[in-house]
């Protein structure tokens, strides 16, 4: 099959490059560990040409397209942020290029920015949310979780973002294990996963988060938590109450899809389930699917047509 594109997604820490070629199908794919933070200012071209150079040397007029927080502003080139709802031919309309460094150029899809209830951004996530509408079109008046760092929660309505909610629940967990007083309860000990469970429900019977946190030092000061659970109940605790302060929102109405690792996926499927959310698809391959839609709508590529056959 004849390659047709080159697609970046291409975050603060990772990198990954997908070969492409007709239908969106991908023929190659290679990762590296090279984000925005492990790439000098400078070095966005070199960056670009140890993951995708062989590919451009051998088909020089292949086009390029990028997602992510290579747009941003410690990125190759800021992306200014499509404003409001949107969907892929937004995206498609709003791309910017940059010259490549070797005689081509890479286009960057912008990010999107919400001004109402409260002002949220994002960048990449309505690629992947773009190539999940692609894979599964009865998505187009659902909702979409996209856990991590900073999970999103993401309406949709008619194929478009209409509006989505950004939770920090991995950044909070990551400060509070390695500076706070409850990363330092379980010690060395493997995790016991059943605090995991306990966590979720109590976020689930909860009133808020800030009243709840100190509770995983408290139990196991008194003996009704297993230092090995604390962790995972932190973990839960944090994931209950996001999943609690989505629904409460109306996030979670309509059908639900998950975007994300497998692992982190299976994780928050286990918490949703204690709100009674079963049946929660996560869908692979989005990052690609939506960068090869928004190419297609850009022209960087032409969809080729469908052969008929004759009677």
């Amino acid at each position: 099959m004849t390659p047709r594109l080159i697609a970046l997604d291409w975050g603060t820490s990772s990198l990954r490059a997908f070969l492409l070629g007709a239908d969106g199908a991908v023929l190659e794919r290679r990762a590296e560990r090279l984000g925005i933070m492990q790439t000098p200012p400078d070095g966005f071209p070199a960056s670009f040409a140890q993951i995708a150079g062989a590919w451009r040397r051998r088909w020089p007029h292949l086009p390029a397209i990028a997602a992510g927080m290579i747009g941003s502003a410690q990125g190759w080139a800021q992306a200014p942020y499509r404003r409001n709802a949107a969907g892929a031919a937004e995206m498609a309309e709003s791309l910017i290029s940059v010259p490549s460094g070797d005689g081509g150029v890479l286009h960057i899809v912008p990010g999107l920015a919400m001004d109402t209830p409260r002002a949220e951004v994002m960048r990449g996530e309505e690629t992947q949310i773009i190539g999940a509408l692609t894979i599964d079109p009865g998505l187009a008046r659902g909702r979409l979780l996209l856990p991590g760092t900073h999970s999103k929660w993401a309406v949709l309505a008619d194929g478009r973002i209409a509006g989505f909610a950004t939770f920090m629940t991995g950044e909070l967990f990551a400060v509070l294990r390695g500076h706070s007083i409850l990363g330092r309860l379980q010690g060395d000990l493997p995790p016991d996963e059943s605090g995991f469970d306990a966590g979720v429900t109590t976020a689930r019977d909860g009133d808020g988060l800030a009243a709840l946190l100190f509770s995983a030092r408290a139990q196991v000061l008194l003996g009704t938590l297993p230092a090995a659970a604390s962790l995972p109940y932190l973990s839960g605790l944090l994931i209950g109450d996001e999943i609690r302060g989505a629904l409460a929102a109306g996030h979670g109405a309509g059908r639900l899809a998950l975007i994300g690792d497998a692992a982190l996926c299976a994780r928050y499927r286990r918490a949703l389930s204690h709100f009674g959310i079963t049946d929660v698809p996560a869908i692979e391959g989005a990052a690609e699917a939506g960068l090869w839609r928004i190419a297609c709508l850009a022209g960087l590529v032409i969809p080729e047509p469908v052969q008929e056959t004759m009677p």
